[in-house]
C-alpha cells in the first residue's frame, strides 16, 4: 500500500491527499506474448514487436513490447491502484517525459509506483488541483521498463 494516504473512507484519493512526496503503488500484471503481438499488430506494428523471429533478427535479440502497450498497461495499473480516484476522475494535462529504458518482454511482470513531484490547488477550478506525478514501472528485477512524468487535474474533497 501507500505511505500511510489518508483518503476518504472507501479509498478514493483527493487532491488534499496528494502532498509532495508520497508514493502510490499497483498491483502486477504479466505479460502475455500473445497479447503484446495482438496489440502491436493493431497500434505499433513494427516488426519487433509483432513477430518474434524479426525480434530475435533485431538489435533486441527478441520479441519486445511496444511502448504503447507498455504505457497503457501502466495506465491500467494506476487506476487499479492505491490512488482511486472519485466518479469525477483524473484529467490528464499533459506528458512532460515519457521514456522506455528496458524494453518488455514476454513473461516480464510490470509494477508500478508513482510519486507526487508537485501539487497546487487550481486557479480556474475551485475544486481541482493541479498534480505533477512521476509513474516509474518495473519488470520483476525492479528495472526501470518505463519513465512518465505528467501533469493532471485532480478532483478535491467535496466540501
Amino acid at each position: 500500500m501507500s505511505d500511510e494516504i489518508q483518503g476518504s473512507p472507501d479509498g478514493t484519493i483527493y487532491f488534499e491527499d496528494m502532498t509532495v512526496g508520497r508514493h502510490f503503488n499497483t498491483g502486477s500484471v504479466v505479460l502475455e506474448e500473445a497479447e503484446m503481438i495482438r496489440f502491436a499488430k493493431e497500434f505499433d506494428p513494427q516488426p519487433m514487436h509483432t513477430d518474434p523471429e524479426a525480434g530475435r533478427a533485431s538489435i533486441f535479440g527478441g520479441l519486445i513490447g511496444s511502448g504503447w502497450y507498455t504505457a497503457a498497461l501502466t495506465m491500467k495499473l494506476v487506476i487499479g491502484g492505491d490512488m482511486r480516484s472519485d466518479d469525477r476522475g483524473r484529467v490528464g494535462l499533459g506528458i512532460e517525459l515519457l521514456r522506455w529504458p528496458t524494453p518488455t518482454r514476454p513473461g516480464d511482470i510490470l509494477t508500478a509506483v508513482t510519486e507526487i513531484l508537485e501539487a497546487r490547488p487550481s486557479g480556474s477550478r475551485p475544486d481541482r488541483g493541479i498534480v505533477k506525478l512521476r509513474t516509474l514501472t518495473y519488470n520483476q528485477k525492479r528495472e526501470v521498463m518505463q519513465e512518465l512524468v505528467a501533469n493532471v487535474l485532480v478532483p478535491r474533497r467535496p466540501a
